[in-house]
């Protein structure tokens, strides 16, 4: 194949995902490989799919659509979590060239440069489970803006009753602690201030090496790097939020806010969910960590219209929702997803009441979106410039509220304490 071929991503999903697309676009850079827009005309398009939910499934029928409507002469790989878990479905097809699971996505590069010498097999898909231990992605970093993510672990032993994430992932699997400090100390030089740490699921980190080793003792370490002084972390479990855990935020490298799996906030619909904890151990975890950490604020997940999930318990999410008092919230409509427990559960809601159910919830969000934002009117804060636009810089603040200050003289990269004046929509001004 000529090295001056065009290549095409399109990555759904988290950021493991988009973390794994970078590393194979690097891989093809590095030999002259020329990325462009999805959009734009391109010999070959790799979508990196997901499979978290149905509405992710259908983004990624229609993207595959385009394609072949752009360029009918081009290659379509499809790879990621959809392309694992219903590779049977997907191969009849008519668009997709090749469909590459998981387990084999690290070896696009290496599979490209092979289509032009032979002829391949259209599936490339092998057993996911039979993945034992952490494979690295090569020039794998990641880099939006002025962060980067450091992903650290990948699969999940959990089996929640709605999810089909463990049948595209695998065991969970932790990366070793030396090769996440060598990308650390690699970013760190490269000046970048602020890292995220990510994974499928985060807190399980080092719970499969035969010697274990905590989260906790991991981010201790990460912590030590020189260069780096801000550390974010992806979704953690209720359960997850130990002493131990709490006992992270003295170190002042830890920002201040955490993303919360919650789902539900009803005992019932969380043992049908088969979580781990119930609604009085998230109550009492997070709001101790509140209580010990007063500057920290919360984001989370919620599933509406689990099979089952009458208005009472509905009602009892909502309280938990208002006790946490979250800084931002992401509803989900329930949806079956195929071979999973809950697939199978009767009592199933209708889609007109996990609507309204989604749109009760998205009002309460927004109630307390704003009323978390006014706390901050007269304070000063600091935040990590991100971008410049309009004479503007815009970033975060170490509890992940959105800024924007009115000074172009501001530095990409470079923290600044600033004094917060008003509220716009969801951002916090400085003028």
């Amino acid at each position: 194949m000529n090295f001056n071929k065009k290549v095409a991503f399109y990555t759904l999903g988290c950021k493991v995902n988009q973390y794994e697309s970078e590393s194979i676009k690097n891989q093809l850079i590095e030999v002259g490989y020329e990325i462009v827009g999805f959009d734009k005309k391109a010999d070959i398009y790799i979508i990196n799919s997901c499979t978290v939910t149905s509405v992710a499934d259908k983004k990624t029928r229609s993207l595959m659509r385009r394609v072949k409507k752009n360029n009918p002469e081009s290659i379509l790989i499809l790879t990621g979590c959809y392309a694992q878990t219903n590779t049977k479905e997907l191969q009849e097809f008519p668009e997709i060239d090749y469909i590459i699971g998981n387990i084999d996505k690290r070896e696009i590069f290496n599979f490209i440069e092979e289509l032009g010498n032979k002829k391949m097999n259209k599936i490339q898909n092998n057993d996911i489970f039979q993945e034992e231990k952490y494979m690295e992605y090569e020039f794998a970093t990641l880099r939006e803006m002025s962060r980067a993510y450091i992903k650290i672990q990948d699969g999940c032993n959990s089996f929640c009753s709605y999810c089909k994430i463990p049948f595209a992932r695998g065991k969970s699997r932790s990366r070793k602690l030396e090769s996440i400090i060598n990308e650390v100390e690699k970013v760190s030089k490269e000046g970048f201030k602020e890292i995220i740490l990510i994974g499928i699921n985060v807190g399980a980190y080092g719970e499969d090496f035969l010697e274990p080793i905590s989260f906790e003792e991991m981010v201790k370490s990460v912590s030590k790097v020189e260069g780096i002084e801000r550390i974010r972390f992806g979704s953690i479990y209720p359960d997850r939020v130990t002493d131990e855990f709490i006992e992270l935020f003295k170190d002042k490298k830890i920002m201040p806010h955490i993303h919360i799996s919650l789902q539900s906030g009803d005992n019932t619909i969380l043992e049908k969910m088969k979580r781990k904890y119930g609604a009085e151990l998230i109550e009492e975890r997070i709001l101790k960590l509140r209580a010990q950490v007063p500057e920290i604020e919360f984001s989370g997940d919620v599933i509406v219209g689990f099979p089952g999930e009458t208005e009472e318990m509905h009602e009892n999410t909502k309280k938990i929702i208002q006790k946490i008092n979250f800084q931002d919230l992401h509803v989900f409509q329930y949806s079956d997803r195929e071979n999973t427990l809950a697939e199978k559960m009767s009592n199933k809601v209708d889609v007109k009441i996990k609507k309204e159910r989604a749109i009760e919830l998205e009002e309460l969000k927004q109630s307390m979106v704003q009323e978390i934002r006014k706390k901050y009117l007269g304070k000063k804060i600091k935040f990590l410039v991100e971008e410049l636009k309009a004479g503007k810089a815009l970033g975060y603040s170490e509890n992940y509220l959105r800024v924007k200050v009115e000074n172009k003289k501001l530095i990409i990269g470079e923290i600044y304490e600033v004094l917060i004046t008003k509220i716009e929509k969801e951002v916090l001004i400085s003028e």
